[in-house]
């Protein structure tokens, strides 16, 4: 892998890595549990932030369908631990296999996005992707706080 996106992949290792910490021991109940109607719980902002990856790294960048229903990741409930470390395993080991067949060169290329048609670069994509799953694992910690505050 080139050593800039082993750098970008490292980054989102980590970001992963917390992710699965939010999520590993929870019960069914917290893993569903919103603190309110403007907040997700942690099964729906783990199903995201999956859903997400794919689609930016997928859709955008390497220009792969994912066949992603984002509207569905918000209604996401009943989805077990198990289930939902699978999501974000899958979405990172697509992420890691992308990131090989990548180059420097690739960054400055333009991208549609499929679902607003769009054109980002392949760098913007990636730093996204780094961004809005910093952003969500926030707000898993925080949702987390909250839970052992109720």
């Amino acid at each position: 892998m080139d050593p800039v996106f082993e750098a970008y992949f490292e980054v989102l290792e980590a970001l992963h890595e917390g992710c699965q910490s939010q999520i590993s021991g929870l019960t069914q109940e917290e893993l569903d549990w919103c603190p309110n109607d403007e907040m997700n719980s942690v099964a729906v902002l783990a199903t995201h932030i999956a859903g997400a990856e794919r689609y930016w790294i997928g859709d955008v960048v390497m220009e792969e369908a994912s066949g992603r229903n984002r509207d569905k990741e918000f209604s996401t409930n009943g989805v077990s631990e198990d289930v939902l470390l699978g999501l974000l395993d899958a979405a990172l080991s697509y992420t890691r296999e992308a990131f090989s067949r990548l180059a420097t060169d690739h960054l400055a290329e333009l991208r549609i996005s499929p679902r607003d048609g769009r054109e980002y670069t392949v760098a913007w994509s990636i730093a996204h992707v780094l961004e809005h799953t910093a952003l969500h694992l926030g707000h898993m910690q925080i949702t987390g706080h909250l839970l052992k505050s109720r």
